[in-house]
């Protein structure tokens, strides 16, 4: 109850305030400082309390403060009033919704256009018409029907004359932030809710929006500059093409790369860059074939060496790879550009590091360009036969020179892939052992060593004796006959890789070396017999991973890998580059050794019935054996990870993640950090309610919370703070 009767009591003197704050305006009209005093006042206690500036309305406060705006004749009671009028109505929506009409905008037109208005009054029109537009489409409508927008577009002119700035002259910082408040203002006509018909009015203001990119390449010009540029161009694609038939494509080209070359030097110069590189995203967004312009400035090397300055923070590298994934969408020079500046390992080097959603998909979103653009590779090699004339030749053998270095790519991407791989299975490896115990892994050392004595000497072994002797029998008799078929066959493959393409033949003969050199470790594994656990287990690993065999089957299990897993797409990158690679050798001479994936080429395959049709082939060639070889070690280390782990990794991650999200299998997920709301976050909330209702997405957007907030947590705060007065719904 005490609480409550201080709300009453302060809710009371704050209406009586009010009341005498009115009556001093109305008495003191030949004293302008007793009514600045007294505006100011109104001010602050709207500011402590946003229940204040309703009951002003309800007394008629507002209204009076508008036509003492109008009437009086003194300069600093107008820009006291109009001050006044823009916080009351940007606190209070009611506020907002009273002041938004014809009337008022004709007069701060008209404030604006007179030529005895001091910098300081139009400063203060320029807020209030900022306060009425904003969020509200009335107020868009108005602005362009009272002909205020023609008003500001002439002030966006005409204020800032000079392309130097001098900010330390007390009359050029004045002017600069009167053109400064005219930009933010154009920025919430043509946006938020977007108005194509202010859109229209405003693009007439991009050839001299060009001009100051041009001469002033500064952060106070280039980031209003960028803002309107970008959000009069927001979807619509009308003026998009205006600004880029004015040439504004090229200045904003021309500034990007001037900014990426300093971005060496000073922060502020990569700072700038990642603003004008969102500007460009905004004119192709809607049009990828305009990224044919950016290719004359190389910008796709720009942004790539500009994705790895060390000072961007993920959101800054979400908008250079999204740009860059509208660059290569629908031009063939950036998706080469893309190719030859190893853009495909920083994208994996993104996916791979980055725990960003929208990052990843914006990566995944260049990768499939990526694939776009070995697809028309492969189809344009295959556009030629060798039957022709010798000018053809050549020019398949020019492209296969250039395939070279797209196949060293690959082979690199492959390699490390393959490396995050052996890293995480060492890492699986090393919390196995350590689950172990330590004297039942000596006991198990030392009964195999007796047994595998015993059979030296010749004892007569027990029934696990000799079925275990078999088995060591067994993989010994395979390691021998792998290891003599190899070594028969070697002069065989060195003839067939040599009338092989160069590239695949150095690609196979490693291959080739690597099988032989597993083999061997195999054969010495079962003839030592004094070698030490990890020696085993290091080397029986291998040797697995070479001499494979068949996975059970799990029957009745689905999966459904998704389509766009971004290593997905790098191996149809590396397998579409290997089709091309072969469909240029001579087709004549490798047709005896072709396996039955090779013949049945006119058939109806899928990954299905290719499969079965490898796997039950007895005279594979190279190239399926790999494949086949890849689909059996996928398939079983994706059961492994079922049956270990209960989920699918699909993505490698680095060493430091894994061992920090590798918990025990009883152990409980780690809850989300707890953040405590600050002051200035519970003033937004109250603030975001008031206007816009519990609307908790809408306020989350419109308010910079903390990273992490979500609409849920903004709700279960309001409500518990339901009962204090500050909060409290008008």
């Amino acid at each position: 109850m005490s609480m409550a009767s201080e709300d009453t009591k302060k809710i009371q003197e704050m209406k009586t305030d009010l009341n005498l704050l009115l009556e001093c305006l109305k008495y003191q009209m030949d004293n302008p400082f007793s009514q600045k005093e007294a505006l100011v006042t109104i001010f602050s206690i709207c500011q402590q309390n946003s229940n204040a500036g309703v009951y002003f309305r309800e007394i008629g406060g507002l209204m009076f403060v508008k036509n003492l705006a109008k009437s009086s004749k003194h300069s600093m009671v107008k820009e006291a009033a109009l001050y006044t009028l823009g916080a009351v109505a940007e606190q209070n929506v009611y506020c907002q919704q009273t002041l938004c009409t014809s009337e008022l905008f004709e007069d701060l037109t008209w404030f604006l256009s007179n030529d005895d208005s001091n910098t300081n009054l139009k400063r203060m029109s320029v807020y209030v018409i900022l306060v009425l537009v904003s969020n509200n489409r009335t107020g868009q409508t108005l602005v362009r029907e009272t002909g205020c927008i023609t008003v500001l577009t002439q002030l966006f002119r005409t204020v800032l004359s000079k392309y130097e700035l001098n900010l330390l002259d007390e009359n050029a910082f004045q002017s600069y932030q009167l053109w400064s408040s005219v930009c933010s203002t154009l920025c919430v006509c043509v946006n938020n809710p977007q108005n194509d018909e202010n859109q229209m009015l405003c693009c007439s203001l991009f050839p001299h929006a060009n001009d100051w990119l041009i001469n002033c390449v500064k952060p106070e010009i280039i980031r209003p500059v960028c803002s309107f540029i970008g959000l009069t161009l927001a979807n619509n694609t009308y003026v998009q093409k205006y600004f880029i038939s004015v040439g504004g494509l090229d200045v904003l080209s021309q500034v990007l790369v001037q900014l990426e070359s300093d971005s060496h030097k000073t922060l502020s110069s990569a700072k700038l860059a990642v603003v004008v590189t969102k500007t460009v995203d905004a004119c192709i967004a809607d049009n990828p074939t305009f990224g044919v312009i950016l290719s004359k400035y190389q910008i796709v090397s720009k942004l790539l060496t500009l994705l790895l300055h060390e000072s961007l923070d993920s959101g800054e590298k979400f908008s250079i790879i999204l740009t860059l994934g509208h660059c290569t969408e629908d031009c063939e020079e950036n998706q080469y550009d893309l190719f030859k500046n190893n853009g495909l390992p920083l994208m994996i080097q993104a996916l791979t590091e980055s725990q960003s959603e929208e990052l990843n998909k914006a990566a995944t979103f260049v990768l499939h360009n990526c694939k776009k653009i070995t697809e028309k590779l492969s189809l344009s090699l295959g556009e030629y036969s060798f039957d022709e004339n010798e000018e053809q030749l050549k020019d398949i053998n020019m492209k296969e020179k250039n395939l070279e270095e797209y196949w060293k790519k690959a082979k690199e991407i492959l390699h490390r892939i393959e490396q995050l791989e052996r890293e995480r299975n060492e890492e699986k490896l090393q919390r196995e052992k350590d689950k172990h115990n330590v004297s039942s892994m000596n006991i198990n050392i030392q009964n195999t060593l007796k047994h595998l004595h015993a059979d030296s000497i010749g004892r007569g072994p027990t029934a696990e004796d000799k079925d275990k002797s078999k088995s060591r029998k067994l993989q010994s008799y395979q390691s021998h006959g792998v290891l003599s078929t190899a070594c028969t066959n070697d002069h065989q493959m060195k003839t067939l890789l040599k009338s092989a393409n160069p590239v695949t033949a150095c690609y196979r003969e490693s291959g080739q070396n690597k099988t032989l050199r597993k083999a061997n470790s195999n054969y010495n594994q079962n003839l030592h017999e004094g070698t030490t656990f990890e020696e085993k287990n290091s080397v029986s690993q291998s040797s697995d991973r070479v001499f494979k065999h068949p996975v059970p089957v799990v029957k009745n299990r689905k999966q459904q890998l998704p389509v766009t897993d971004p290593f997905t797409l790098c191996s149809d990158i590396i397998n579409k580059e290997v089709i091309s690679f072969l469909a240029s050798d001579n087709h004549s001479k490798m047709l005896k050794y072709r396996c039955s994936g090779c013949i049945a080429v006119g058939k109806s395959l899928n990954s299905r019935n290719f499969s079965k049709l490898l796997h039950s082939c007895p005279y594979q060639c190279d190239r399926h054996k790999v494949i086949v070889e890849a689909e059996d070690r996928y398939k079983s280390e994706l059961r492994k990870s079922l049956i270990c782990n209960k989920k699918i990794l699909l993505t490698p991650r680095r060493r430091q993640q894994l061992s920090h999200e590798s918990t025990a299998s009883g152990e409980i997920k780690k809850r989300r950090i707890r953040k405590n709301f600050t002051e200035e976050e519970i003033n937004y909330l109250c603030n975001g309610v008031k206007k816009m209702g519990n609307h908790w997405n809408l306020i989350l957007w419109s308010f910079p919370f903390q990273q992490g907030r979500k609409a849920v947590d903004l709700a279960h705060k309001y409500h518990k703070l339901t009962k204090r007065p500050e909060c409290a719904a008008p």
